[in-house]
């Protein structure tokens, strides 16, 4: 029986993931190993450990934690580091190993050491390349400069024999996220008036719930390894469910009962209007602004299966991010996912 450990197992995607290794009865629960940057005796050790899991202590800012937390385990669901400003700046700016993927690499290494057999890492649904319907290798979107880095190191080590197996699974955009890409739409006080959202650009996205990822994610972590092994796909809805962020704008509008529309003006007047005018920061500002030159280039209308026949081998049926929308309008959501992936 494999073990399989998991980074970042109370958070969005980590605990979605974990949730459904246990629903669905895909493995014991003394089998999955809950990483956490929380300490013992935290709410967050204490509610991990009674689900059954083994809990173990791993922080990306300390990657000598990962030697202890991760030996013994077979297999690694490497979530992304959640520390998004590492990545603030354009590329020259921000140097290979210097971004997010640094911390990737410090849980890699350690994974290498303790003899961890396979490395599963939750990759981004961009760079999708239109022109050969298949997974792309470079992107116009800042955010996933980390993650494409990251694939590149795994791939080297794999290469280099370091690292028996590697799979790369491009995590769909979430339909919780859709505040943020509508121009960090806040239902909350005066910004719930708003009529209008500026934003640089605009394009399809295969939006994809974070409980759909967790099943699909569970899934392919407990199937044999060959299965998987050197593969990089997308776990994302299909292009008939693609909604561009101005048909989440009129979403949002039917379900307030006020109307909202995207106005594109371009990437300099996106980043002064939420700079400006808005009080954004500066530096977080210019770097997600080039996500909607990746959306206009078509990085984000996926056409991949798998995650369709994941969830159907289960009987799971895809939640849409109309349903997202409108439950989380009307208050049933909890509260509201801005965060990046």
């Amino acid at each position: 029986m494999a073990t399989i450990a998991i980074t970042g197992a109370s958070g969005k995607l980590g605990g979605a993931t974990l949730s459904a290794l246990l629903a669905h009865d895909l493995v014991p629960a003394s089998s999955i190993v809950a990483l956490t940057s929380s300490s013992p005796g935290s709410p967050t050790w204490t509610t991990l450990a009674a689900k059954g899991v083994q809990v173990r202590h791993a922080a990306f800012e300390d990657p000598a934690t990962f030697d202890e937390a991760l030996r013994g385990v077979t297999k690694f669901f490497l979530v992304s580091t959640p520390h998004i400003e590492l990545d603030f700046g354009d590329e020259d700016a921000v140097p290979d190993g210097k971004g997010r993927e640094g911390h990737h690499r410090g849980a890699i290494d350690a994974a290498v050491r303790v003899g961890v057999e396979h490395i599963y890492y939750s990759s981004l649904a961009f760079a999708w390349d239109p022109s050969t319907k298949a997974p792309g290798s470079t992107s116009k979107a800042g955010v996933m400069r980390a993650h494409l880095r990251t694939e590149a190191y795994l791939k080297q080590l794999v290469q280099e024999g370091k690292l028996p197996h590697a799979t790369f699974v491009r995590e769909g955009l979430y339909n919780e996220s859709w505040p943020l890409y509508l121009g960090y739409f806040d239902l909350s006080g005066s910004d719930n008036e708003r009529t209008e959202v500026p934003l640089a650009g605009d394009g399809p996205i295969c939006w994809t719930a974070i409980s759909d990822l967790g099943v699909g994610s569970a899934l392919v972590l407990v199937a044999p390894s060959a299965e998987y092994s050197g593969k990089t796909f997308y776990l994302s809805t299909r292009p008939s469910g693609a909604r561009s962020v101005a048909d989440i704008a009129k979403l949002v509008g039917e379900a307030r009962g006020k109307d909202v529309e995207v106005k594109v003006v371009g990437r300099a007047e996106h980043e002064r209007y939420y700079v400006e005018e808005r009080g954004k920061e500066g530096p977080a500002v210019k770097w997600w602004s080039s996500t909607y030159a990746a959306l206009e280039a078509g990085e984000c209308r996926i056409d991949d299966p798998t995650l369709e026949k994941l969830l159907e081998s289960v009987g799971v049926k895809a939640t849409s991010v109309e349903e997202c929308i409108a439950a989380t309008l009307k208050g049933k959501a909890g509260s509201r996912i801005h965060g990046l992936q």
